[in-house]
């Protein structure tokens, strides 16, 4: 299992680690600054829990909260109220240790 802060700093490489599935791929995109592209993986996913949590962190950053409260529903979560940092890091921790019990 990869740990938080090794994922954090694979940032610096070109690309996500290769056995990423596509909510931890738009959680790198997004670390790396890249909004759209991360919005991509989750959004070619849509219906996958993990991805639509992912999704509606996307729309919170945004500020679009009308649209990040669907996607909270979509994925069976409560709306977060935290600083986005500390919900990005919750999230991506759940799913690299959810990665490590596949």
């Amino acid at each position: 299992m990869m740990t938080i802060e090794a994922f954090s700093a694979s940032v610096l490489a070109a690309g996500p680690p290769a056995d990423a599935g596509p909510a931890v791929q738009a959680l790198w995109w997004l670390r790396k600054g890249n909004w759209d592209r991360a919005h991509q993986c989750v959004q070619q996913h849509e219906g996958k829990a993990d991805c639509d949590w992912v999704h509606a962190h996307l729309h919170r950053q945004e500020g679009d909260l009308d649209n990040a409260r669907y996607w909270y529903r979509r994925a069976h979560r409560e709306p977060a109220s935290e600083p986005l940092t500390d919900e990005w890091t919750a999230i991506a921790r759940a799913l690299l240790t959810q990665a490590g019990k596949e």
